[in-house]
């Protein structure tokens, strides 16, 4: 079975708009004013865009994963894989890629949620003025990075993959008592 060169360009394509979308949720994060009204100071939060931005990134990397995934029968179902050198590059990147991919969608899934929280803290005009709790700068950027590093590793796994799955079809040896013509 020889690589797909049309599901690779699929997934490329996902993982780059994943991508585009991390980096522009890492521009577009919640920033908070404190205003001061009549009585009470309290915090002012611009638009929940990278909340939005995050979850659509998590949602193109996820949908990455899994064409990878179902394409290569998870690595785990199917026939056995060709002994070699091969097959061993495939499980060791369908482990890394598995791991870069747990800890992006936790950073974009942490970051969409952190970034949609918004204090509502209101103190005393007398008192120090609230503290605006934000998302802090970067999580969204190492999002981004982990997606491309789960982008690459996927097709190398993919490929790998392809190489070791090539109708191998393992020796497998009777030892039964076979029953004989009579």
């Amino acid at each position: 079975m020889a690589s797909s060169t049309l599901l690779l360009l699929v997934v490329f394509i996902i993982d780059l708009i994943a991508f585009a979308l991390a980096v522009a949720a890492e521009q577009r994060r919640a920033s908070a004013t404190t205003t001061t009204d009549a009585t009470s100071n309290y915090c002012v939060y611009e638009s929940d865009v990278a909340t939005g931005l995050g979850v659509g990134s998590l949602l193109c990397l996820l949908a990455s994963q899994l064409l990878v995934m179902f394409a290569s029968r998870c690595l785990c179902c199917g026939r056995a894989l060709r002994p070699g050198r091969p097959r061993t590059w495939a499980i060791v990147l369908f482990i890394t890629c598995w791991l870069t991919f747990f800890i992006a969608e936790v950073c974009l899934l942490a970051g969409s949620v952190k970034n949609a929280y918004h204090t509502k803290y209101r103190t005393i005009l007398s008192q120090n003025p609230p503290s605006c709790e934000t998302l802090r700068k970067g999580v969204f950027g190492a999002a981004a990075a982990l997606i491309v590093f789960t982008g690459v590793l996927s097709e190398l796994y993919y490929v790998s993959y392809s190489r070791a799955d090539d109708g191998y079809l393992p020796n497998v040896r009777d030892a039964g008592i076979r029953m004989g013509a009579l």
